[in-house]
């Protein structure tokens, strides 16, 4: 079990990364494909999202997340917000939403230049490129639905700062002046659903320059994530994105495609390495003819299950992404049957966010750790083998459905003799309260990194 860090820093600390703040919206633009190709970059988040990156002077793309926009009108001191997420379902909507904004002119700062473009679920990414930006200023996002929307303030005594609020001050009214009459608004009133006529903006700051994951650990590294955040995340470490077709980042992701392009990415050269995004470009280049060493499959539905306080799709979620770790585990098996690689697996969480609270909190987190072979010895090699490979869909849950009505689940003899970790203790069940008994006891994510090396001598020594 291991502890998590802030927000901004958990998934640099769990990669033993220097602990170095960095604003969650710079990982989402560039995990969404805007490439920032200089120094200066300058985030802030549009929640119901949107999120905004400043860049300064000659830098030209960066990469975006699409951000559902809010409901209640215009970006204004006094304005409340009803809502900050108008709907989280925006595959269809968004897009048409964001090319509306998409080189919109800012009346008084005609001089700067806005770009925005879509990204998963209501998120987008925004950058305003022009001169004297800083990252150094507050956001309009107030955090919790029904406050009042902020203004955006500088943060020190700059005329960088000043000019940057007052920029993204005029940015947020403008967004909510375009919003509110786009035909696409008055159907989604007529329909009675929440209208999108405003864009949160959070997250100031700066790019950072942190060491290569590769460099760092000697692991050539590779990564699923269409959660942009997380893609965001490991493009600045360097490490490839692959291609995962149906994999979406939201409830309509395909578990499968994530685990098949993990195992081919471990596989290459015996099977052929996925395809890997390039940032700032709409097409792939082919991934690393030899392969990789890490592999980062990231799930997000379980975390968007939480803050819905949606129990019975967290509950069937989770049932589904265990079948789904199994497809991975036989997809690295076959390959390792074949005597040419040796594979371990690892399986935890970046933070809890239970459904009775609806928002990340900051209990420990479970963490699983072992061999390949291991894994199979106790599992049995044939019962290993026959997990299905067809692709399934993340379940969906009846309004009003409670758990009284779930199917009874079989549960399994956690006391069996054959189920312990490899240090003998009975721990047969991935949870909070059964990792406690670990023989790994707890520890901050900044070790993870280290235990997983430390592990592999183990077991190669």
């Amino acid at each position: 079990m291991y502890l998590c860090q802030g927000f901004n820093t958990r998934h640099l600390f769990k990669l033993q990364i220097p602990p170095t703040w960095i604003q969650l919206p710079l990982l989402e633009l560039m995990g969404s494909w805007i490439l920032w190709k200089r120094a200066w970059l300058v985030g802030v988040t549009l929640h119901t999202f949107l999120y905004l990156v400043m860049i300064r002077e000659s830098i030209i793309e960066v990469v975006g997340h699409l951000s559902q926009w809010v409901l209640d009108w215009p970006c204004h001191q006094e304005t409340l917000l009803s809502s900050r997420r108008a709907d989280r379902h925006f595959e269809e909507e968004g897009p048409i939403l964001c090319a509306a904004l998409d080189g919109m002119k800012l009346p008084s700062f005609p001089e700067y230049e806005v770009r925005v473009k879509c990204a998963t679920e209501h998120r987008c990414g925004v950058v305003v490129k022009g001169p004297k930006l800083s990252g150094n200023i507050s956001g309009t996002d107030p955090l919790k639905d029904n406050r009042l929307l902020l203004k955006p303030e500088a943060l020190d005594d700059t005329e960088e700062a000043k000019n940057t609020a007052a920029v993204v001050n005029e940015l947020s009214k403008e967004f909510s002046r375009i919003l509110v009459s786009h035909p696409l608004n008055a159907k989604r009133a007529a329909e009675g659903k929440n209208i999108a006529n405003v864009v949160l903006l959070r997250g100031c700051g700066i790019r950072i320059e942190v060491p290569a994951f590769e460099k760092q650990h000697g692991l050539s590294p590779c990564m699923v994530a269409p959660t942009k955040i997380i893609a965001g995340l490991g493009l600045s470490l360097g490490i490839d994105i692959l291609e995962a077709p149906g994999a979406t980042g939201d409830y309509r992701t395909l578990l499968t495609s994530k685990a098949t392009a993990i195992a081919k990415a471990l596989s290459a050269p015996v099977k052929p390495s996925p395809f890997v995004f390039v940032p700032g470009e709409d097409e792939q280049k082919p991934g690393r003819t030899d392969g990789y060493d890490f592999g980062f499959l990231h799930i997000k539905a379980i975390d968007d299950a939480g803050h819905d306080k949606a129990s019975i799709l967290k509950v069937r979620a989770l049932e589904v992404i265990d079948l789904a770790i199994g497809q991975l585990a036989r997809l690295l098996w076959e390959t390792e049957k074949s005597g040419n690689f040796q594979y371990y697996l690892c399986v935890t969480g970046d933070h809890s966010t239970p459904v009775e609270y609806g928002d990340h909190s900051f209990e420990p987190v479970p963490f699983a750790l072992c061999q390949s072979n291991d894994f199979v010895s106790i599992v049995e090699e044939a019962n290993v083998l026959r997990t299905p490979l067809e692709i399934f869909p993340l379940p969906s849950v009846k309004a009003g459905e409670d758990f009284m009505e779930m199917e009874e689940i079989e549960m399994l003899d956690n006391r069996s003799e054959g189920r312990q970790d490899f240090s003998g203790y009975l721990v047969s069940e991935f949870s909070e309260i059964a990792a406690a008994r670990g023989c790994l006891g707890r520890f901050p994510g900044s070790e993870m990194m280290g235990v997983i090396k430390e592990f592999l001598k183990l077991k190669n020594g």
